[in-house]
């Protein structure tokens, strides 16, 4: 009966296409879905490749199909599903065999069930999966969190099946417990960040310049072939040139201003305020999604305040122009070492031992944020060991080269009226970053007068109270 090397329950989009990978590279598997009918649709679709995978009418039919010890990969929805599935299926599994959560799982959660785990025999995975339908058909970007024993019982499948990057495969096990979908959530938080600072360019060039979509869309392309050059820079030119087949007007134009979000960015913003470090860009772009979905208040207050926009002259939209590429590759630098700097923080605190590096390097393939930018992020993490990635020397250089735009860009939007909340938090938090006295002593000053709190001085160690009257 052990015919299949892994199982596979959900046959959602995400799961199917995972499956059909796994089985197109030599692997045969095992599928499950709540709905009989679905997994055995799957089977007949797969073609060639149903030779490769076995359908199961019930999960002990799947775990008589796998061999031991059956590792099966969960593609169900994150929260209370997950934990279902694990209920149903623990009294059909033995000792050592291995539950992969491969969903967007709060990573509190899944350190939670290695927990409740703990003492059964069964093994856990928590495994990020990154780059949409595409990537899990094709080659995903994978974070492994788990214990070192079920990563090499994994590994062979993993790999196979993983993005390749210049003969590299895009999978790492990067610690115990939550790491892996610790990762993939902060992985999310940027590419918030990202996608915001892109839009906020966007907006830059159509309500200041007054571009057009189609020519917006060659100037994405000329930045694609630069250091900017990533995946989602690439789509946002293929979007823009994009026409709405029923207007015949550019498809951008006639989508509605409301983006959804799914929670991953909103947990990355969470845990990075959890651990106090900032992550402003990323909490931007989190609050900008929220705005945007408040769409009729936002229309409301229009009619109370008057449209914010106000057009550049033309004789500043060439010098706008020509900054937008090295503010967003400045406002991205920040996003990312906000980004990475939380990761430190959580490896430190859960005792993970990321290597930073491999995570750069295993986003350089299949998953959303993929950019040749992550090149230079994990050389800088191999060669200095950076306290932030604003004080490896390759991005010194860089940073001082670009912010210098991203200053006049942010200015511009604000004397325009365009809103940039992702670039301007960006520059504030390379500002203050980089001022060696700030104003904290005064808070620190208020704190002691309102509540006796103390302070430091700069001449005398200790904590001291401040001779305040009144």
């Amino acid at each position: 009966m052990h015919t299949a090397e892994i199982g596979l329950i959900g046959l959602g989009v995400m799961g199917s296409n995972l499956a059909l990978n796994i089985a197109e590279k030599g692997h045969r598997i095992a599928v499950w879905n709540r709905t009989t009918e679905t997994t055995r649709r799957f089977a007949e679709d797969a073609g060639a490749l149903g030779a490769m995978i076995v359908p199961c009418d019930t999960l002990a039919d799947l775990a008589a199909a796998i061999r031991p010890p059956r590792p099966i990969i969960l593609m169900v929805p994150a929260g209370a599903v997950v934990d279902e599935q694990i209920r149903a299926l623990r009294p059909l599994l033995s000792a050592d065999d291995i539950l992969i959560d491969a969903g967007n799982a709060n990573f509190r959660d899944t350190m939670r069930r290695f927990d409740e785990l703990d003492g059964s025999g069964l093994a856990f995975i928590g495994m990020g999966v990154s780059g949409g339908e595409d990537g899990a058909r094709n080659g995903p970007s994978i974070m492994v969190g788990g214990a070192p024993s079920s990563w090499l019982r994994v590994k062979d499948v993993l790999v196979a099946v993983a993005a390749q990057y210049r003969g590299e495969p895009c999978v790492a096990h990067l610690g115990s417990d939550g790491a892996g979908h610790f990762v993939k959530t902060i992985h999310n938080g940027i590419e918030y960040a990202d996608m915001q600072m892109i839009a906020e360019v966007y907006g830059l060039l159509r309500d200041g310049a007054g571009l057009k979509a189609g020519e917006m869309a060659r100037l994405f392309q000329t930045w694609n072939g630069g250091r900017l050059e990533s995946y989602l820079v690439e789509i946002t030119a293929s979007v823009l040139a994009t026409e709405d087949p029923e207007t015949g007007d550019p498809i951008v134009d006639v989508i509605l201003d409301r983006a959804g979000q799914k929670g991953t960015g909103r947990w990355a913003a969470i845990e990075a305020q959890t651990m106090a470090v900032p992550a402003t860009a990323i909490e931007a772009a989190v609050a900008a999604r929220s705005l945007s979905a408040m769409k009729d208040e936002r229309v409301a207050a229009e009619a109370l305040y008057g449209a914010p926009v106000t057009a550049f002259s033309k004789a500043n939209r060439r010098a706008v122009i020509d900054d937008l590429e090295s503010a967003l590759y400045a406002g991205k630098i920040a996003a990312y070492a906000q980004g990475f700097a939380v990761m430190e923080a959580a490896s430190r605190e859960f005792a993970w031992g990321l290597p930073l590096a491999t995570v750069a390097r295993i986003w350089r393939a299949g998953c959303i944020i993929r950019s040749q930018f992550l090149d230079d992020i994990a050389r800088a993490y191999d060669e200095d060991a950076p306290a932030n990635l604003l004080a490896a020397p390759r991005f010194v250089k860089a940073m001082q080269d670009a912010h210098p735009a991203l200053r006049r860009t942010v200015a511009r939007a604000a004397a325009a009226g365009i809103p940039v909340p992702a670039l301007s938090a960006a520059l504030a938090y390379f500002d203050t970053y980089r001022t060696a006295r700030g104003t904290a002593n005064l808070i620190q000053a208020q704190r002691d007068y309102f509540g006796a709190h103390g302070f430091e001085r700069i001449d005398a160690g200790g904590a001291h109270h401040g001779p305040w009257s009144g």
